[in-house]
């Protein structure tokens, strides 16, 4: 990925966030048949450098990639269009153009099949209550029949990667003054973009 010095996220720890928030990841893969992608949820454990998550079954990207493939995890924040009607100094050089604002993590790592049932259990397990936090109440394994549950895991697969490097780019007008980077900032949370936008207010 190309990152000019003043777009590149250095710290590990603010990646490691961006990826907590925004846990559904891009898995890339090299396959027999080229290049291919899958969007599956993730779960980062920071203090073991790794990734895991689950793909059905009847994907074949589990079969396809031999265990210690080379594969890039993609993570998104949130992104949106920026126009240079948005900075002040447009309107008074008229020197700028529109460009696109975004956060973005690549996570490059080595991809392991984990196919037993415990490890895709626990996969789940911790994957249902990270996201069923928020709800009045949570939704638990255990409220299924095991039966059904025992069949639902069965047509499932682990898989852990093991990160290798990471590299983050934070675009967010770092490179504009700083009245052009908060005016656009504004705009983007009318336009209901505001993680964004705070992130921009942020950004140095």
């Amino acid at each position: 990925m190309y990152i000019p010095d003043h777009f590149a996220i250095k710290s590990a720890d603010v990646m490691h966030k961006i990826i907590q928030a925004h846990p559904l990841g891009v898995l890339v893969t090299m396959t027999p048949e080229g290049l291919d992608a899958n969007h599956i949820p993730f779960e980062l454990h920071a203090e073991r450098g790794v990734l895991t998550a689950h793909v059905a079954r009847a994907n074949p990207v589990w079969q396809q990639c031999k265990d210690g493939a080379d594969v890039l995890v993609i993570f998104r924040a949130d992104e949106g269009y920026i126009s240079p009607n948005w900075y002040p100094s447009k309107h008074e050089t008229h020197r700028l153009v529109p460009t696109w604002n975004y956060e973005v993590v690549h996570v490059h790592g080595r991809l392991a099949v984990q196919d037993q049932e415990k490890f895709v259990r626990g996969v789940v397990g911790r994957l249902t209550r990270t996201h069923e936090a928020t709800e009045p109440k949570p939704w638990k394994m255990g409220d299924s029949a095991p039966e059904f549950i025992d069949g639902m895991l069965k047509a499932i697969v682990g898989i852990e990667i093991t990160i290798t490097r990471m590299e983050g780019k934070a675009k967010l007008s770092q490179n504009r003054e700083d009245r052009d980077r908060l005016h656009a900032a504004d705009e983007l949370v009318r336009q209901g973009h505001a993680e964004l936008a705070q992130a921009m207010r942020s950004a140095k």
